[in-house]
């Protein structure tokens, strides 16, 4: 690695820890605020097609690197990080204007798991996401490689069990 790779890495460091932070710290703040106003109920729906779109991206992309072609998957990644911020500000904005509504299927204990286990990995994930993405954009391949083994298994179910919360949750709206 050179110098100004390892320059570029501490900069962005700094950067990686802060949003892995304040981005979860805001949410949960966020979720505590009620706006008086009242956003379309159709509003889950599109920020789950969102979650959807954000999968089938990843997994583009991965296919795209996989054949060679850097620049399409760049590209992709990007796509898929835009998505992500798309789907929590949707997300926050909804939740922060309408009420809670609570799962009551017959399936509780299964929705519970991966409601749980989507919400965990999605705070988790920020920092792997930032990390991969840093690697790549400062030509750390060899790093970069290692740490998108485990940032694209963990995004990609973040947005696959998000669509999944989503249909089990969608009857009781």
């Amino acid at each position: 690695m050179s110098n100004q790779e390892i320059i570029d890495d501490k900069k962005y460091n700094k950067w990686i820890v802060i949003l892995s932070v304040v981005i979860p710290v805001a949410v949960a703040a966020l979720f505590k605020v009620r706006i008086d106003l009242e956003l379309p109920v159709f509003l889950p729906p599109i920020y789950a097609c969102i979650n959807a779109i954000t999968a089938i991206v990843l997994v583009l992309a991965v296919l795209q690197i996989k054949k060679g072609n850097r620049t399409a998957h760049e590209k992709l990644i990007k796509f898929a990080i835009i998505l992500s911020v798309l789907f929590l500000v949707m997300y926050v904005l909804y939740h922060m204007t309408s009420d809670s509504t609570s799962y009551e299927g017959d399936y509780r204990v299964l929705y519970l798991f991966i409601l749980i286990s989507h919400i965990v990995l999605s705070i988790g994930v920020i920092p792997f996401v930032l990390i991969t993405y840093v690697r790549g954009i400062t030509n750390n391949i060899e790093k970069h490689k290692k740490i998108a083994k485990v940032t694209f298994p963990l995004w990609l179910y973040v947005a696959v069990t998000g669509v999944i919360v989503y249909f089990m949750i969608s009857p009781f709206y």
